[in-house]
């Protein structure tokens, strides 16, 4: 969302290796719970135009995190701007 759909992400993915013993450190930053989040303005043009809406901290994480939406499906189905003229 923040990158407008021009930066794709990917799922985490851990490799097991018997060999070598893991070490993880979880860490984790975000948003203050009163700000938005959508589109960075910078990654919206007229050549390209917001993919998806721009919506509160609160919101998004009640959606996001909602046992009828699984997460994707929040982005794709709820935030995404569905427009026949936008590509993505």
């Amino acid at each position: 969302m923040v990158t407008n759909g021009i930066y794709k992400s990917c799922e985490h993915r851990a490799v097991v290796n018997s060999w070598k013993e893991r070490f993880t450190i979880a860490t984790f930053s975000g948003p203050e719970w009163n700000g938005s989040i959508g589109p960075a303005p910078s990654l919206v043009t007229p050549q390209t135009p917001a993919l998806f809406k721009t919506i509160g901290v609160v919101d998004f994480y009640k959606g996001y995190l909602s046992h009828e939406h699984r997460a994707s499906s929040f982005i794709n189905n709820v935030l995404r701007i569905h427009n026949e003229n936008i590509k993505g």
